[in-house]
């Protein structure tokens, strides 16, 4: 049952849709020019949304979205490059617009938590599959041993004794 699952968790991503077309851009924001319009779009794609949850200007449909649309495409129309056009939102909002931040040092935790975080799990897995592999089945008791036994005797003898229950009988065990 467990396999199943994990076999479904897996398989679960490719059951997925790839991405879904941009429905948020409206008619009156396309630029007539198609060459800025594919440039527009490609950074619309990669800036977020300032008050969406990790979603890009181009698929928000917040007015703020909008508006971020609307100067991506002013921007180039004034001449600007790719470059220019993000280095003006990263200016404006800081690195938090950008959906895939640079990496640099102050962004590592964001770039290598997740994978690290997934090894980890992995190991703690791991360990636990091996450990209870090494687990005896429930209900299955290994026997005492000699030493062991005497031990107990001479532990339950003397609960005996100070209960008073009875003199401690060795024909009895």
């Amino acid at each position: 049952m467990t396999r199943l699952i994990l076999i479904l968790a897996l398989l679960l991503p490719l059951a997925l849709p790839p991405d879904r077309p941009a429905l948020a851009v409206e008619p009156d924001e396309i630029l007539a020019d198609s060459a800025l319009e594919t440039r527009a779009r490609a950074i619309s794609k990669g800036l977020r949304c300032v008050v969406c949850q990790n979603q890009s200007i181009d698929d928000s449909n917040a007015p703020i979205a909008r508006d971020m649309r609307i100067l991506v495409r002013e921007r180039l129309l004034l001449g600007d490059d790719d470059q220019q056009v993000v280095d003006y939102f990263v200016a404006r909002y800081g690195e938090f617009v950008l959906l895939k931040p640079t990496f640099r040092p102050y962004t590592y935790p964001l770039w290598l938590g997740p994978p690290i975080m997934a090894v980890l799990g992995l190991m703690v897995l791991f360990v636990a599959y091996r450990s209870r592999q090494h687990t005896r089945p429930m209900g299955t008791v290994e026997p005492l041993s000699a030493i062991d036994r005497k031990k107990l005797d001479a532990l339950v003898d003397r609960e005996i004794t100070r209960q008073g229950l009875s003199e401690p009988n060795e024909n009895s065990r």
